[in-house]
């Protein structure tokens, strides 16, 4: 992933020596099981404990010659130990150390990730309390509807970055997964037991049949959480897209000082942030293709994965936490224009109170599809009048003769729709007591 898209701690995790440094541990584990067993002499293990060192000039130059890279890694930690480097990836084969080792990053990158999302569930819900009675236009159809709260759109936006997280947290779990068995992953050189004993130690589960590979479906389910979690940073980035329009200007992404929206137009504010994340998502969704295919192996193994795998899970992992993280600064310092909230509801006409006007007309003994007829015709009025909807149903007969005046204004209260957004932000507090 370039560098522009990266977080430094991401990065870490992905770069050659972290790749070789967890496949040292893993050759390490292998090597004091065995010594334990007696399958290697103790003083190899010893050894390779602690002399083994990783030196990516030396696997670079091996690589050159024999084309392979965990060969060459093998060959050139064995340099490093010296005579009793023979003993290192004792009955093993390449994917024993390279899924193992992959499994370690994964866990390493799926901690980063789940950190920044806690994170970011954590300033939503902030947000969220602190606009628990700011009043808003709900949209449908990009048309104004029944009024809501920022908080509790915001709410809703916390419960699904929760569900990402449920989903992360299971993806993560599961693809934390290694295996030492061997060629094919039938045991032929090593006993199941050593595979036991060294995932343990590294803290990951054992692939109850392996082939030489750990399956790739949870790898799949991985980046399908990661694509997942990227469309909801997506859709909480289109709807901050929208408000921010210069008719709409209910919401605005921070701006620094000295920050430039346009190289001609000083004027401009965009939400260039909330775009980059909007983008980033669909190459997310591209990873989760390419990860899916990934499954489809032949027999026991073959190498179509592997180059794949090499560019979508560093940039995957990489581009979710640096997504994450750019959210949060957004959601973190989100402008709220309340003014322009109530201004822009305002303008509506109250026509977002005709679902309430229908009801009461049907309360008053009025039939459904006339009640509809009757409210259709008057939002219809007070839109080509722009006249409040109150007035015209008011000056309405059919509506008046069944409504009173009281009636009419408690049908068309807002309060009325807002009555229970506030118990939406409450409920904010389920992922504070599950988390």
């Amino acid at each position: 992933m370039i560098d522009r898209y990266t977080t430094p701690e991401m990065r870490n995790v992905w770069g050659d020596a972290a790749r070789w440094s967890a496949a040292l541990r893993v050759e390490v584990a292998v090597a004091q099981a065995q010594a334990k067993r007696g399958d290697i002499p103790a003083e190899a293990a010893q050894a390779i404990s602690t002399r083994a060192t990783v030196n990516l000039a030396r696997i670079a130059e091996l690589e050159a010659t024999l084309d392979h890279d965990t060969l060459a890694f093998v060959n050139a930690v064995a340099e490093s130990v010296g005579p009793e480097g023979r003993y290192l990836h004792y009955g093993l084969t390449s994917s024993d150390v390279v899924d193992t080792a992959l499994a370690l990053q994964l866990r390493a990158a799926a901690d980063l990730i789940l950190a920044e999302l806690d994170a970011l569930i954590a300033v939503i819900i902030r947000r969220a309390r602190e606009e628990r009675d700011t009043v808003m236009a709900g949209r449908t159809h990009s048309v104004h509807a029944e009024p809501m709260t920022f908080g509790a759109k915001l709410a809703g936006w916390a419960f699904e970055a929760a569900r990402n997280r449920t989903r992360l947290v299971t993806a993560a779990d599961e693809v934390a997964t290694g295996k030492i068995s061997g060629p094919v992953g039938t045991y032929s050189q090593i006993d199941p037991a050593i595979e036991r004993e060294v995932l343990s130690a590294l803290g990951l589960r054992v692939d109850p049949v392996s082939t030489q590979i750990v399956q790739r479906d949870r790898h799949a389910a991985l980046v399908a959480a990661i694509a997942i979690t990227g469309g909801t940073l997506e859709r909480f980035a289109t709807e901050i897209r929208n408000l921010q329009h210069t008719e709409i200007d209910e919401v605005r992404e921070p701006f620094r000082s000295g920050q430039a929206g346009s190289s001609a137009m000083p004027q401009k504010r965009n939400p260039v942030k909330s775009e980059r994340i909007a983008g980033l998502a669909r190459i997310l969704r591209g990873y989760a293709a390419a990860a899916a295919e990934n499954q489809a192996l032949w027999h026991e193994r073959d190498m179509s994965h592997s180059s794949a795998e090499r560019i979508l899970l560093p940039d995957a992992t990489g581009l979710i936490h640096y997504a994450l993280r750019s959210m949060h600064g957004i959601i973190d310092g989100l402008e709220v224009n309340r003014d322009a909230m109530r201004r822009n509801l305002d303008a509506g006409l109250g026509l977002h109170a005709a679902s309430r006007l229908l009801t009461a007309l049907v309360n008053a003994g009025a039939p459904r599809d006339q009640a509809y007829a009757l409210v259709q015709g008057a939002t219809a009025a007070a839109r080509a009048e722009l006249r409040p909807l109150a007035d015209v149903a008011r000056a309405t007969r059919e509506i008046s003769a069944l409504l009173d005046e009281r009636e009419i204004v408690r049908a068309l209260d807002e309060r009325a729709a807002l009555a229970h957004c506030g118990l939406l932000v409450d409920r904010l507090k389920e992922i504070e007591t599950n988390s």
